[in-house]
């Protein structure tokens, strides 16, 4: 499977977001934040709201240094939500889709009080209702 997405680039906000999740987590990269607030939201039920992110940082990653190795797997995920919220699979609405479940996974993570290291993404992850 090949990328649709060439670059992803991030908002000033999620980007100070994403810097303050660096030092709780102890994350060396952005890319793997990224990865957990992607899933994260995901997870949700309902599509991401849409909005106009202001490209106005200076971050940006490319597909592959987003997905990683997994970057086929996480394109499959992006696709199948897309066929689940009724949307195309072209490579604009995929990276439109994206954009929007990156802010708001980052979103959710900036905003849990309760995020204070990697530890605790993994009980999250494992027991998503304690």
């Amino acid at each position: 499977m090949t990328a649709m997405i060439d670059h992803i680039r991030l908002s000033q906000q999620a980007k100070d977001q994403l810097t303050q999740l660096k030092r709780k987590t102890k994350l060396t990269h952005f890319n793997e934040i990224c990865r957990w607030a992607f899933c994260l939201s995901l997870a949700e039920s309902s599509a991401p709201s849409v909005k106009n992110f202001r490209n106005d940082s200076p971050l940006e990653m490319s597909w592959r240094v987003f997905g990683g190795k997994y970057q086929d797997v996480y394109l499959a995920l992006l696709k199948q939500r897309c066929v689940n919220d009724g949307l195309a699979l072209d490579p604009e609405t995929l990276a439109e889709q994206l954009k929007l479940h990156l802010h708001r996974g980052i979103g959710y993570l900036a905003a849990d009080i309760e995020l204070k290291n990697i530890s605790y993404l993994l009980k999250k992850v494992l027991a998503p209702n304690l």
